[in-house]
């Protein structure tokens, strides 16, 4: 059976029902998490953000509370970098990327490893962890004092699954250097690697499907060989995009018609939409993809997307929200999005 061709307009409206940017959600905090694939976190207010783009009457307070009381959780995963998750995904998703992120690491750091006791200094981040949280700078000292070097301590948090404990990496204290161990801080089970594995592609395909299995690798930081087996056993539906290429996606999940209509959204920092392996949507057009990713702005810029695609920059500066449009807006649009810019900035004024 020949399979069936999506176009780049479909998988545009389709990303964008799956992340919650065609209609806000009245789903809870925690399902909606779920159900994007987590939030890249790498700077603590782009959740919020992000959040209050998806959801209807989004307050800061409830991501806060929701990592206090500890159904969401914020930690290096995917690509080895932050982001936030529910309790329940957590550890399905830490077993999945576990291997492959120590494996990724030594390559990388393997020179500056070496000579290095990487298992002693394990025990030791463990020992410094089991009676609660402790700074960065704390743990940092306590290493030094024994003799390991700074890139001991990082290295041993590549092995050991830490949590960012609040109210470190939230709105109210943006930096997130308080660690924890997540045995201690959310209990429960430890999944399987495999059942990991396929958790971790079905939250894939469930926030940025149809997708190709090099765009599975691409997000999770893992090698398509660790992957291709996982999506085999799996029941996956097919499709070809315009190119050819094969895509894979979860039975029953949104296939929005291409004309449907897309209201105007505001993304955070390092939306994860926007990231390469989500370039089959073309949600940001390449010709603009240098202003957001690029060596003069490293810690990426926040954007705005008029009919399903990044349309310009915005920032916060005064009570306000100041927009950079990449070119002349229709009329209609800009009144739409200078609507929703009033609504984004009392939401940074609390």
């Amino acid at each position: 059976m020949t399979e069936r061709v999506l176009s780049t307009r479909q998988l545009n409206r389709a990303l964008l029902a799956r992340q919650l940017l065609l209609k806000r959600s009245t789903a809870p905090l925690t399902r909606a998490l779920e159900q994007v694939g987590g939030l890249q976190t790498q700077y603590a207010p782009s959740a919020y953000v992000a959040l209050w783009s998806r959801l209807h009457h989004f307050k800061r307070e409830a991501l806060t509370k929701a990592l206090e009381q500890r159904r969401a959780v914020q930690a290096t995963l995917m690509r080895a970098t932050i982001h936030i998750v529910s309790k329940r995904d957590f550890p399905l998703l830490a077993a999945a990327i576990r291997k492959g992120r120590r494996q990724w690491w030594l390559r990388a750091q393997g020179k500056q490893l070496k000579g290095i006791d990487m298992d002693a200094a394990v025990a030791r981040l463990r020992n410094h962890l089991s009676g609660g949280p402790r700074r960065y700078q704390q743990l940092l000292k306590v290493f030094e004092t024994e003799g390991f070097p700074r890139i001991a301590l990082v290295s041993a948090g590549m092995w050991v699954d830490l949590v960012r404990v609040p109210p470190s990496g939230t709105w109210e204290q943006r930096r997130a250097d308080l660690y924890g161990l997540a045995e201690n801080w959310l209990g429960g089970s430890d999944p399987t690697e495999a059942k990991g594995l396929e958790h971790l592609v079905r939250r894939y395909l469930g926030g940025f499907g149809p997708a190709s299995l090099n765009d599975i690798a691409s997000w999770a930081g893992l090698p398509i060989t660790t992957l291709r087996p996982v999506t085999q056993r799996l029941h996956l539906l097919r499709f070809r995009d315009e190119k050819g290429g094969e895509l894979l996606d979860l039975p029953g999940s949104p296939l929005p018609d291409p004309d449907t209509p897309v209201p105007v959204r505001f993304l955070p920092t390092w939306d994860a939409t926007l990231l390469v392996h989500a370039r089959r949507t073309q949600i940001l057009p390449e010709r603009y993809r240098q202003f957001v990713f690029s060596t003069k702005t490293p810690h990426s810029v926040s954007t705005f997307l008029i009919d399903g695609v990044v349309a310009g920059t915005w920032y916060y500066d005064k009570g306000r929200i100041r927009l950079e449009p990449f070119g002349r807006l229709p009329s209609s649009a800009r009144r739409e999005l200078e609507n929703e810019a009033r609504d984004l900035a009392e939401f940074h004024a609390g």
